[in-house]
């Protein structure tokens, strides 16, 4: 199995393997580039994404500055604006659905390291080995169609988001959260259901 199989798995993998810096670097490139544009570059900006994304739809925009670590594991479906100065650590999928806002400075984060001290350090590294000193891996996340997330938020890896939801701002989002309800605060937990469904 490869170091990016191993990584799109959930396992522990090697995140300085070549492949996944050649794929920083072209990420960094394309950033660099969609980064210095203005405002009023949306032609030129939308083509940058394309590049970058694994897959986007139409009427997508990106608020300046955006920071990702691959752009290829970022799947973004129509109607979807992501405010400024939003960061999605992309090691393993991304997946954001149609009508999704997400507002400024939301993180989302797919790559972790284990909470047990002996198993996230690398056993027996040394600084010739070459190796990471610590173990990663990574999990997917998921936004569903017409979600709402909140300025702040912070969503952890593994979660998904169920359609129709709202993520209050400065939720730090550790667990699945279902549709159609509003989710708030730290850990984020469903505090009333909303689009129709019965009030909890």
């Amino acid at each position: 199995m490869t170091e990016l199989e191993k990584c799109m798995s959930g396992e522990w993998y090697d995140c300085h393997d070549r492949i996944f810096l050649d794929m920083k670097k072209t990420a960094r490139d394309l950033l660099k580039q969609y980064n210095s544009f203005s405002y009023e570059q949306k032609k030129e900006k939308n083509e940058v994404l394309k590049q970058l994304f694994g897959s986007i739809g139409a009427n997508v925009s990106v608020g300046l500055p955006f920071i990702c670590d691959y752009g290829k594991n970022i799947h973004i479906g129509t109607n979807v604006s992501v405010n400024m100065n939003c960061t999605f650590v992309d090691c393993n999928k991304i997946e954001i659905g149609d009508n999704v806002l997400i507002a400024s400075n939301v993180q989302i984060y797919t790559a972790t390291h284990p909470v047990e001290l002996a198993d996230r350090l690398t056993p027996e590294w040394n600084p010739d080995s070459g190796e990471y000193f610590c173990r990663t891996y990574a999990l997917p996340v998921k936004i569903g169609n017409g979600c709402w997330i909140g300025g702040g938020a912070i969503i952890l890896p593994g979660v998904s988001i169920g359609e129709g939801t709202v993520i209050g701002a400065g939720s730090v989002v550790t667990k699945n959260i279902p549709e159609n309800c509003v989710a708030v605060g730290n850990p984020c937990r469903v505090i009333k259901r909303i689009n129709g469904e019965n009030n909890t």
